[in-house]
């Protein structure tokens, strides 16, 4: 059994799809058919379901590619250990970000100051449900950070609402959801994970909010509050910023409308040097992010 053998098994298994697969390891469609037939032939049984052109693993795929993975973790773990302590390894971090993208901009450059060397592949759009652990860090809901992760909370934050100046509510520091049970929603486009949040809060206060525009840009919510075409929820210390004197931004009165924020990596896989001091700059990062924050709504 070789190396190469157990990576293009673990490729076809995760695509299902021989053609794909090939194509994604830069190989012919037949050269890939026949190491992954040379692979059960020496395992003494089929490890996918065949039916035309379709491709599935079978019971025993399915077991075989849980060790294949543990195996081929061991070993990238392996070298990326060796390439630490020689000197020799990647300043590339792989960042998942699934919230918060806006503050990256921020959050990068700075860390950047301190490691000018540092480089970073950003994996965005991807669901609260994506539970795969191809990253080395993770920015996401606190509520249900991705499945095999170690977590540390980021921060807490009230969700607010943002109403124009002439709204009826506007004159009012706090509000209860139900009373906006009949005005037009500025939120964020659905499978975003603080849409699924407000949409719960929603949900729990006995409606469903009627949707105006969708939108995930911060600058975008805001010029529409202003325009007068709706009001939105809007994150107490992550969306923070200058609204302008024609947008009020109310306190709910349920005090259950917060978020949380966590960052992960993944679970008994070694994590590289420049991802650890990625890691414990973002924690203080948002530590003073939160301080800050605290001041303005307190």
């Amino acid at each position: 059994m070789e190396l190469l053998q157990l990576k293009y098994f673990q490729t076809v298994a995760r695509m299902e799809h021989m053609t794909k697969a090939a194509h994604s390891l830069h190989i012919s469609q037949p050269a890939l058919s026949k190491t992954i037939a040379a692979l059960e032939g020496e395992l003494g049984t089929e490890l996918f379901q065949r039916e035309r052109k379709t491709i599935r693993l079978n019971e025993q795929g399915r077991m075989f590619l849980q060790q294949v993975d543990l195996a081929l973790e061991a070993l990238e773990d392996g070298e990326q250990r060796l390439r630490d302590t020689n000197g020799s390894a990647s300043p590339m971090v792989t960042l998942d970000v699934r919230v918060s993208s806006h503050l990256l901009p921020g959050v990068l450059a700075d860390f950047r100051t301190e490691y000018p060397n540092a480089q970073f592949n950003l994996l965005q759009h991807a669901s609260p449900l994506d539970h795969r652990t191809n990253f080395d860090l993770c920015l996401s809901d606190g509520a249900v950070p991705p499945a095999g992760t170690e977590a540390v909370s980021l921060l807490e934050e009230e969700i607010l609402v943002a109403v124009p100046a002439d709204h009826p509510l506007a004159h009012r520091e706090r509000v209860r959801l139900s009373e906006l049970r009949e005005d037009r929603f500025i939120m964020l486009p659905s499978g975003k994970s603080l849409r699924e949040t407000t949409d719960a809060f929603c949900r729990l206060a006995g409606f469903t909010p009627r949707i105006r525009f969708e939108s995930d840009d911060p600058a975008t919510v805001r010029g529409l509050i202003r325009a007068g075409q709706g009001v939105a929820f809007l994150p107490a210390i992550t969306w923070s910023g200058s609204t302008g004197p024609d947008v009020r931004l109310l306190r709910l009165e349920e005090s259950w409308c917060k978020r949380s924020i966590s960052l992960s990596w993944p679970k008994d896989r070694y994590l590289k040097q420049i991802a650890v001091q990625f890691r414990d700059f973002t924690i203080q990062y948002f530590a003073r992010l939160a301080v800050s924050g605290r001041m303005d709504y307190e």
